[in-house]
């Protein structure tokens, strides 16, 4: 929480200082639409979440079973984890640096700078710096989805439809389906074989891939381009 608190400090303070905005400038109101486009997206990768590990289930053969272990606490615990950790990210690669970067270079160059920054990044989150292979892989993945939320913040002019994307994929993906940093949760793997060939091909390509380009394509055809950024009520 205290990370949350020092980036949306840091946030004000930068926007203030460059911009003359406050932190509204990241587009939190107004309050009823900015919730639905969170909506829109947290629905929107979680179903593609869910299609891609249902995918994986089958080219495995194997089956999700339900934690009998799990209670409301955990799920509730394990969701106030993602939300902090979406937001501290979304605060960083989507937040007040990507505001000030359209303003100064426009909205084009400053989403490529966003992506290929959450590319990078990902590198040292997921500890594979120095493995040339994996860190290609993670780039385009990561790079490509970073690049479809800055896009979001750039047509919508918020931060809201960017946090609601990145959050719906990550608490179905580490929550729902247990591939977090906290272990089994609500769904368990059971059985399967390991992906060789092709088959782990179309594996990571479905994921990293073309869930992005499928977001891409939403956020293309469905947002709608907003004019200006909105800092008080309607």
């Amino acid at each position: 929480m205290i990370g949350i608190l020092v980036a949306i400090a840091i946030s004000w303070l930068l926007l203030f200082l460059i911009e003359k905005k406050n932190i509204l400038a990241l587009g939190f109101l107004p309050i009823n639409k900015r919730l639905k486009q969170f909506l829109i997206g947290f629905l929107i990768t979680s179903v593609l979440c869910i299609l891609v590990q249902f995918l994986e289930s089958y080219l495995k053969s194997s089956t999700w079973t339900l934690n009998n272990d799990i209670t409301c606490k955990t799920i509730l615990k394990s969701f106030w984890w993602d939300f902090k950790s979406v937001l501290t990210e979304e605060l960083i690669f989507r937040g007040a640096l990507l505001y000030i970067l359209i303003q100064k270079i426009g909205s084009k160059k400053s989403t490529l700078i966003s992506a290929i920054a959450f590319g990078i990044y990902h590198w040292f989150s997921y500890g594979v710096l120095g493995n040339i292979t994996a860190m290609i892989l993670i780039f385009i993945g990561t790079g490509l989805m970073g690049y479809a939320w800055a896009w979001a913040f750039s047509k919508t002019k918020s931060i809201m439809l960017p946090f609601g994307l990145h959050l719906g994929w990550n608490f179905v993906y580490n929550t729902i389906f247990s591939n977090g940093p906290l272990g089994n949760l609500l769904l368990i793997q059971k059985d399967g074989s390991e992906l060789t060939g092709w088959v782990s091909s179309l594996n990571f390509m479905s994921g990293l891939i073309i869930v992005p380009i499928l977001v891409l394509i939403f956020i293309r055809y469905f947002v709608n381009k907003e004019t200006q950024l909105r800092t008080t009520a309607e």
